[in-house]
C-alpha cells in the first residue's frame, strides 16, 4: 500500500474502519493491521496518530462515548414532550446501537483497554456508566415538570432500565430485540412512577 498519499481526518477514518470490523466481525477481528487495511491506508499510519493500538481503542471508546453527549442533550430537550415511556425506549434502542453492542465486548476482552479508559470511567463499564447517567438526567428532568413521581428514585430506575437494556440487547442472535420487546421493558420499569396517561 503507498506510504505517500495523505489522510483527511485520518484519527476519523482509522475510528470509522475500527467500528466497521467491530460491528461486521466482532472485537476477536479487531488489529492495527486490519484497521488500516479496512481504512485503506499504510500500516504506520496509526502509529503515526496513537502510542499504541490500545492507546488508539482507548480513545475510539471516548469518541463515541462523546457521541453520547449529543443523544444526552437531545433527550434532556425531550422532557416534557411525547410520552415518557416513548422517549426512553427510544433512547434505549439508539444507545444500544451495533457500535455500542460491539464496544462493550471489546472494554470486557481487552485488560489493558479497561485499565486506561478507568482514568475517565472509574466505576462501571464505559457506555453503559454514561447511558446510565443520561437515563437518570431525563428522568430527573420529567421529575421536575411532575411527569415522574417526586418520590422516585431515579437513579436507580436508570441503572434498572440500562441493565435490563443489556441484557435484552446483548441476547439472542446479536439482532436487535423487536421495539415492542424495549417498549415493555419500559414500560414495566417506570410503571407506578409515571403520572401521564399511558400512550
Amino acid at each position: 500500500m503507498p506510504t505517500g498519499v495523505a489522510m483527511r481526518d485520518a484519527r476519523e477514518q482509522l475510528f470509522d474502519a475500527a467500528e466497521r470490523i467491530l460491528v461486521r466481525d466482532g472485537p476477536g477481528a479487531l488489529t492495527s493491521r486490519a484497521v488500516t487495511a479496512e481504512a485503506g491506508c499504510a500500516k504506520g499510519v496509526l502509529h503515526r496518530h496513537f502510542a499504541d493500538f490500545d492507546a488508539f481503542l482507548a480513545e475510539l471508546v471516548q469518541d463515541r462515548i462523546a457521541r453520547l453527549g449529543r443523544q444526552d442533550a437531545a433527550l434532556r430537550e425531550a422532557a416534557g414532550t411525547g410520552t415518557v415511556a416513548g422517549n426512553l425506549t427510544g433512547a434505549l434502542i439508539e444507545l444500544f446501537g451495533p457500535v455500542a453492542r460491539a464496544i462493550l465486548p471489546l472494554v470486557t476482552s481487552r485488560d489493558e483497554l479497561r485499565a486506561r479508559l478507568r482514568r475517565t470511567t472509574p466505576v462501571g463499564l464505559p457506555v453503559l456508566t454514561e447511558g446510565a447517567a443520561m437515563i437518570t438526567s431525563y428522568l430527573a428532568a420529567e421529575r421536575e415538570r411532575g411527569r415522574v413521581a417526586a418520590e422516585a428514585d431515579v437513579d436507580t430506575l436508570a441503572l434498572t432500565l440500562i441493565g435490563t437494556c443489556h441484557l435484552l440487547f446483548a441476547g439472542g442472535d446479536g439482532a436487535p430485540p423487536d421495539p415492542e420487546a424495549v417498549r415493555k421493558v419500559v414500560a414495566t420499569a417506570i410503571a407506578g412512577t409515571v403520572r401521564e396517561p399511558s400512550p
